[in-house]
């Protein structure tokens, strides 16, 4: 009962706030034809990003972990005409998705995807750096290596995101040993730990359930 009221505060949340053009249905559409993992940013989520790169007035971002690209085009379609958004997929499938759909938005100028683990692709990254905003999500497990990451290509000011940080409560399950859940705990528990960061996190519920995401800003 819960979820089915979660998910219709939602549909009012995005119908009333979030207006989605061809561009993003059509990326949905197309992840979903292509049985990419239905595990995108919802709409109201997305837009979220996209007012954070806005309200920081970013230029370059860094996303860990691309999938299909919808909040790809939200994170690029708030940057000026020469920001750039430097996106990591580690599945070629979903990086030639990806590369459709952001094509398909015109905005292939402002977005390079680079395809492989993200753990090899980052240290390739110097030359890009700092970022403005970073937005980590992709394998759980790798998160506390992805954040020292982030650290290294960030500047004082540097937003980081962090998504699925809840995980329907399991991230307060200390006898859960699931690698991911073990990832997240860490991943958090760094950023609290962490002098160069101001981190809290949010609880969020909705179409996808019982979940969250972190904030932190570089001091």
């Amino acid at each position: 009962m819960n979820e089915l009221r979660w998910s219709k505060v939602d549909e009012f949340l995005i119908d009333t706030l979030v207006e989605q053009d061809e561009a993003l249905l059509a990326a949905l559409a197309a992840n979903s034809e292509a049985n990419l993992p239905a595990i995108d940013v919802s709409p109201n989520q997305g837009k979220l990003l996209h007012i954070y790169a806005r309200m920081m007035g970013a230029k370059r971002v860094l996303e860990i972990g691309t999938l299909g690209g919808y909040s790809t085009i939200w994170l690029a379609r708030a940057l000026p005409e020469d920001g750039k958004v430097i996106t990591l997929e580690y599945e070629p499938r979903h990086a030639e998705i990806a590369a459709k759909n952001i094509r398909r938005a015109g905005l292939e100028s402002r977005v390079t995807i680079l395809v492989g683990p993200a753990l090899e692709s980052l240290p390739k990254l110097h030359s890009s750096a700092p970022f403005d905003l970073i937005f980590i999500d992709a394998d759980k497990k790798n998160n506390p290596a992805y954040l020292e990451w982030a650290l290294k290509y960030s500047r004082k000011g540097t937003v980081i995101v962090g998504d699925n940080v809840v995980r329907d409560g399991r991230i307060t399950d200390e006898a859960d040993r699931d690698e991911h859940i073990a990832g997240l705990r860490e991943f958090l528990q760094r950023q609290g730990e962490e002098q160069r960061l101001t981190a809290t996190a949010i609880q969020t519920v909705g179409a996808k359930g019982w979940d969250g995401f972190s904030v932190a800003i570089v001091g």
